[in-house]
């Protein structure tokens, strides 16, 4: 159950920060672009590449820590970071095939799978 409090806690803040950052800047570029989620998705992206490298590498933290920042607050923050940290571990990895499956099924499947709930939802 402790597990969860800290994920939970976590989500609670990152959510937050996405939607405070991203509200922000798309607020300064008014554009339809959303500059907003992109640099959200970029800064999510540098931090779970951080934070893995120096949990592995160079810090001890406990497992609660780091579902705290990295499934929580990163997870929260943005579920794309995870995406990114998974393909460039198998990218690391040698498995470049896996890696390109990985992105292409990721992307396409997402949008093909939003489209699915647009569909869904003007048809019902």
């Amino acid at each position: 159950m402790e597990k969860y409090l800290f994920i939970g806690l976590g989500g609670f803040l990152g959510s937050i920060a996405r939607f405070g950052l991203a509200s922000l800047v798309q607020t300064k570029t008014e554009s339809l672009f959303p500059y907003g989620t992109m640099l959200v998705n970029i800064i999510g992206c540098f931090f779970i590449g951080l934070l893995m490298t120096l949990f592995q590498e160079r810090f001890v933290v406990s497992q609660n820590v780091r579902l705290l920042l990295i499934i929580g607050i990163l997870g929260g923050f943005t579920t794309f970071s995870s995406f990114s940290y998974d393909t460039f571990a198998l990218i690391k990895s040698g498995n470049l095939f896996a890696a390109g499956l990985n992105a292409g099924m990721s992307l396409f499947g997402c949008l093909i799978a939003t489209w699915a709930g647009f569909y869904a939802g003007e048809n019902f």
